[in-house]
Formats: C-alpha cells, sequence, structure tokens
C-alpha cells in the first residue's frame, strides 16, 4: 500500500518522525518496506502490510497508529475516536437477508450537493499514491477508503427509485444465472456485464429486485453518480470476507475495496466513515445532511484474552515484569487489567487480528524490539523420528547429484492435463500436473543450448514431486522421481535412452532394490511413493558431511558466443603442454572469455593435434561478431607466435 508521508503526519502531529525515521521503525517493527519516494512537495511510502495486520492497516490511519505505538506516542488526531454524531432517517429502508453475509449495513442521505472538480489537495493527495482523480462526491469516498480502510460508494439518489416514499435497500445472494452490470476499473463509464452462479452476494434495488452492485467487490452502474447529480445516497458496510475473497477470485474482480473487506476490517467502522466522507463532502460539495438508518444485524466485539506474563517472556525469551507488559499492550490501544500473574486484555476495536493470546504476546515482542531478545542456541535434543520419505529423497539426491544431475522444481500446473482448477491462476496453467515427464523434457529442453557455455557434454536434471491424477476413487496424488538425459546441442537423439538406462541401473544398485521406470524420449519416470512402500524402514539419518563453500557469482542476462580453435602443437604432448597451450589462449581471448573446453585431442605423424572451443559473453551488452572476431584474431596471433600451426 502507497502511503503518503504528509497525509501521516496529519494524525500523528507536530511530533511525527522523519519520513526515514517511519521507514526504519515500520522495517523493524511492523512491516517491510517495498520503497519510498518523492512525489511532489510529498514523500510516498510503499508499505507491504502482511495479511495478519490488513484489516486496519490498509489505511493511513492504521499506518498513522502503528508508528505512534512504537513511538509511544498518542495520535494528535483520531477519527476513531470521537462517537460519530449521525442521526436516524425514516427516508432509507434497508433488508438483510442473510446477516452472517451481511451483519451490518449503513446508508447516508445528502442533498443538495455540487458535483465538480475535487480541490488540489485532494487530487494531490489521491495522485500521490496512483489513484485518478474523478469528481469530488467520487474522490470523498475514495479518500475516506484509504483514510481509514472502510470502502464505500455513493448513489444518485433522484435514479434510485422509491417505494411507500422511502429508498430500498436489500442485500441478498444472487441466483444463478442472474447478471449485474458493474462500473469499469478507474470510475470509467464503460459497462461489464457479471453473470452471477448463485454464490455471490448482491446489494438490490428491493423495489424491483434489481441488483445494483456485487457486494464487498464492486458498485454497479445503477444509479451511479453524474454531473448533474444533486442528491446522494452513500453506503458503507460490513460484508462476509471469506465470500467476498471468493467472488471477487472467482471473477477476477481483486480491487482496493474488494482487498479491505476480505481482511474483515472492524464492523465498528462504517458510522465513523460515514461521518468522515459526509463531513469531507458537506465542505468540498456543498449539501445538507438528511441522516442515516444503520442496520446491525449481529455485533461482534473483540474478546476478552488472559495473557500470561511467565509465557510471554518464556516465548519471547524476556524477563519483562507485568507493568512493562502492560505498558506495551496499552500503547496499542488495548484495555487490560492486571492481576497478580495475568493480564485481562481486550485488544482496541479497529483491531480484528488479535484473538488469542499468542497475538498479544506478538505485539508485546514487536512493540518492544526483537532486538532486545538474546539469541540462545537451542540444546541437543534426541531424535524422536527418521522420517523414511526425507532419508530416500536425500539418498537418491546425493546419488544424482554426484552422476552430474541438477534439482529442478518446475510448476504443478499446466495448460492441459488430467484435473482442471476451478479457479485457474492463468490461461496456461489450468490444470495439475499428472506427471513430471512434460516439464523435465521442457526444462531439458530450455537448457541444452546452455551446454557449451557450462562446460558440459550432455544436460541432466531431475525432480521429486507430487502429481496429481484422476482414479477410481476421484483425485489421487503421489510423489513422483523423475529424471532425464539431454545431449547436446538439444532435441532427442536416441542415444540418451542407452545413457539414461546406465544411470538407472546405477542408481537402484545403490538403493537394493528394483525401480519400476517408465522412460520417454531421454526421460525416465517412476512412482516415488510405491518405491517407498518397496524400501526397508530407515532407522537413522545418515551423517551429514561438512558443507564445502560456495560463493555466489551472478550470471549474465545476455547471450555468449562460441568459437573453435584447432591447432597442431610440437611433438612432445602432455598434461604441461596441454595447460601451457590453455592459458596462452585464455589471456590472448580477454576477460570476456568465460570457458575454455578442450573437446577433441590426436596425435598423427609425430604431432598433436588440439582442439577447443571458446566461450565469450558480456555481463553488461549482447556481443557482436565482429567484437568477437577481434578477439579471435588476437587468439590466432598468440598461436602463431609460439609456432602453433592453427588448421
Amino acid at each position: 500500500m502507497k502511503v503518503s508521508y504528509s497525509w501521516l503526519t496529519e494524525y500523528i502531529g507536530k511530533n511525527a518522525p522523519s519520513a526515514e525515521e517511519i521507514e526504519q521503525l515500520l522495517t523493524f517493527h511492523a512491516f517491510e518496506i517495498e520503497g519510498v519516494e518523492k512525489v511532489g512537495d510529498d514523500t510516498v511510502i510503499d508499505v507491504d502490510v502482511l495479511p495478519n495486520r490488513s484489516s486496519d492497516c490498509l489505511s493511513h490511519r492504521g499506518v498513522a497508529r502503528e508508528v505512534a505505538s512504537i513511538t509511544g506516542q498518542s495520535l494528535e488526531h483520531d477519527p476513531l475516536v470521537k462517537t460519530p454524531n449521525l442521526t436516524n432517517t425514516d427516508d432509507i429502508n434497508v433488508n438483510i437477508t442473510d446477516p452472517k453475509a451481511c451483519p451490518r449495513f449503513t446508508v447516508s442521505l445528502i442533498t443538495g450537493v455540487e458535483v465538480k472538480e475535487s480541490p488540489k489537495w485532494l487530487q494531490d493527495r489521491l495522485a500521490a499514491i496512483g489513484q485518478r482523480p474523478i469528481n469530488n462526491l467520487v474522490d470523498a469516498t475514495n479518500y475516506v477508503m484509504f483514510a481509514l480502510g472502510q470502502p464505500l460508494h455513493a448513489y444518485d439518489a433522484d435514479s434510485f427509485p422509491k417505494s411507500d416514499g422511502k429508498w430500498q435497500f436489500g442485500v441478498r445472494l444472487a441466483k444463478a444465472g442472474e447478471t449485474v452490470s458493474l462500473i469499469a476499473e478507474g470510475g470509467k463509464d464503460e459497462e461489464r456485464v457479471v453473470e452471477l452462479d448463485g454464490s455471490e452476494l448482491l446489494i438490490v434495488d428491493e423495489s424491483s429486485n434489481q441488483p445494483v452492485g456485487l457486494a464487498g467487490v464492486k458498485g454497479g452502474q445503477f444509479a451511479g453518480v453524474h454531473a448533474g447529480t444533486k442528491n446522494i445516497l452513500l453506503e458503507a458496510a460490513h460484508f462476509d470476507p471469506t465470500l467476498t475473497r471468493k467472488t471477487a477470485r472467482k471473477l477476477g474482480i481483486v480491487i482496493d475495496a474488494s482487498k479491505r473487506f476480505e481482511n474483515e476490517p472492524s464492523r465498528e467502522l462504517p458510522p465513523y466513515a460515514q461521518q468522515a466522507v459526509i463531513d469531507l463532502i458537506k465542505d468540498i460539495a456543498g449539501g445538507e445532511y438528511q441522516g442515516t438508518v444503520d442496520e446491525y444485524l449481529e455485533k461482534k466485539l473483540n474478546p476478552t484474552v488472559m495473557v500470561s506474563v511467565s509465557r510471554t517472556n518464556a516465548l519471547l525469551g524476556l524477563s519483562l515484569e507485568a507493568n512493562a507488559v502492560k505498558e506495551i499492550l496499552g500503547r496499542i490501544g488495548c484495555q487490560v487489567k492486571t492481576d497478580e500473574k495475568d493480564l485481562e486484555v481486550v485488544g482496541p476495536w479497529e483491531r480484528t487480528d488479535l484473538n488469542i493470546e499468542e497475538d498479544f504476546i506478538e505485539e508485546v515482542g514487536r512493540v518492544y524490539g526483537y532486538e532486545h531478545i538474546d539469541s540462545v542456541a537451542p540444546s541437543a535434543a534426541p531424535l524422536a523420528e527418521v522420517n523414511t520419505r526425507h532419508y530416500y529423497s536425500e539418498q537418491i539426491r546425493d546419488q544424482l547429484l554426484s552422476l552430474g544431475f541438477s534439482e529442478v522444481i518446475t510448476s504443478s500446473f499446466r495448460k492441459k492435463d488430467q484435473i482442471q482448477l476451478k479457479n485457474a491462476l492463468a490461461s496456461d496453467k489450468s490444470y495439475l500436473r499428472s506427471s513430471l515427464t512434460q516439464n523435465i523434457a521442457e526444462a531439458l529442453d530450455k537448457n541444452a543450448s546452455l551446454a557449451d557455455l557450462l562446460g558440459i557434454s550432455d544436460t541432466r536434471v531431475f525432480e521429486i514431486g507430487t502429481v496429481f491424477q484422476n482414479g477410481e476413487g476421484g483425485l489421487t496424488e503421489h510423489v513422483s522421481l523423475c529424471l532425464g538425459v539431454r545431449l547436446k546441442p538439444s532435441g532427442y537423439s536416441g542415444k540418451e535412452d542407452k545413457l539414461l538406462k546406465d544411470i538407472l541401473a546405477e542408481l537402484a544398485k545403490s538403493l537394493n532394490t528394483p525401480i519400476d521406470w517408465s522412460i520417454e524420449k531421454g526421460v525416465a519416470e517412476a512412482n516415488f511413493s510405491e518405491l517407498l512402500a518397496k524400501l526397508p524402514e530407515a532407522t537413522a539419518y545418515e551423517p551429514v558431511p561438512p558443507a564445502s563453500e560456495v560463493k555466489y557469482q551472478s550470471f549474465s542476462l545476455y547471450p555468449f558466443v562460441s568459437r573453435d580453435i584447432a591447432l597442431w602443437v610440437s611433438d612432445s604432448p602432455g598434461e604441461d603442454l596441454k595447460k601451457e597451450v590453455v592459458e596462452v589462449l585464455n589471456n590472448a581471448a580477454g576477460e570476456l572469455r568465460v570457458r575454455t573446453t578442450l573437446f577433441d585431442e590426436f596425435t598423427k605423424d609425430g604431432r598433436t593435434s588440439y582442439a577447443f572451443r571458446l566461450i565469450f559473453q558480456s555481463k553488461e551488452k549482447t556481443l557482436t561478431d565482429e567484437e568477437v572476431n577481434q578477439m579471435m584474431d588476437r587468439v590466432y596471433e598468440a598461436a602463431k607466435a609460439r609456432n602453433w600451426e592453427v588448421r
């Protein structure tokens, strides 16, 4: 979530830390920071708000409250402290058919507004966090959503029909085959009609039973605000987070509003959002507030949780006194009562994530600061059990790695296969894999062309992974072992099968168990789950040898170029001469030579011939033929200077 620093300071006040300090505080106590950038006169902090804090911190007020809790301050301006001053109206009726799907629904009426451009400060503030200003009414609802975390929707009251002199709102589940017309992203006038399957929640015009919006996901075209709007109805509600998430993901409509609803903001929040948006609209669009209807069917108050001070210290590795724990929990807005050993704690109403003792202990740890927790090495404990699958997986890995294989982890999804996903991640990931063979073959084909760069004569990869198949009783899954070989340059030549069979025989010998392989074009696959049933139960793990020191080196994103050179050398061949030839060639080739491979050697008529393949690659650009030819000319000249005959 992009957070405006100037916006935060309105809540924190004159003693607000600098943007750089806020970045550090959030990094070490709360969230990861994706980036910080200057936008005009403002600084925008990109905060990665995790799901466990999305109920309250997908908002500027929530992030400001977090900063205040960490620093031990109080917010100078907190819109959630003062009880909303809303009056009831008899002009609006709300009918909710399923209180679990929609426990709270509020609607406010404002008359006599003027639709126009938002003031510059509001446009700038929305633009700073990547939002396109539309008009003062729509901008006001978006502003309050990003301020408090409560989505809102505005209707043109004159386009919304009345029945019995009242606006009639309904909230119900959709009917299979029913459609709803939704506004386009960004508030454009384009229409998107969505057909529903009956699992979605709708907001409807109760007088005609016509859908006016997809509850929790997106507003509809019905009674949309336009340039001539004079009277508006403002909706702020609470919808079931699971239902919202399923609908949004199923229809591919994941927007700022649905993200907030699916993370379950507090049911107490809608009136505060109504108060904020009413005040803002009256300020920038005029109008008179006429009243609010608040249909609150199922309350959900934060639970009272007993927090043990001794357990808190044991889990965190601290030795805090009860008063210190109480003070930290008080800083995040908790109500705390103390007895001799335990604390009776109720989280602030806007925090729906504080429900068990461990939730509060986590808060103590991060607000206090993990840097204050001393690291203690755990003492050795006797092994409770040996995981047979892990034991043999490691044995097979070690064997294959020693034979020149590389382990790969490929996608569990395929474009076509046996079992189709109901909600695919992408068009080419609509099915679960029933085999590893295709994935391994693709990995081989993609990497076979890199054999020269890697200095290998063939490409070998393997994978141990789960596959999914249709069986007699429905879906079955098992672990599969798959390995494959490709001789360079690429493609299947037929010689791979002979090499693969030799490798498989060696693997079966190491396990002392025959393995039922399915071999297809240089790729072999076996049911690892069935293999485990044949192997003896593991009783102890093998000793783990010390790992060799590995130094990471970045690889080039640019293509490599290969050049071959064959030359006659003196009639006294040997390893020393071979090393000398390689050294001369490498020095002449220069820094962009990344590998030299001897691929042919023979002696004839008292002379020895060496053939080398030189690989050139830059980390900064794609090399041209002219550049590589110049490097090879230097190689030829160096060979001639030693009286070696280039063939």
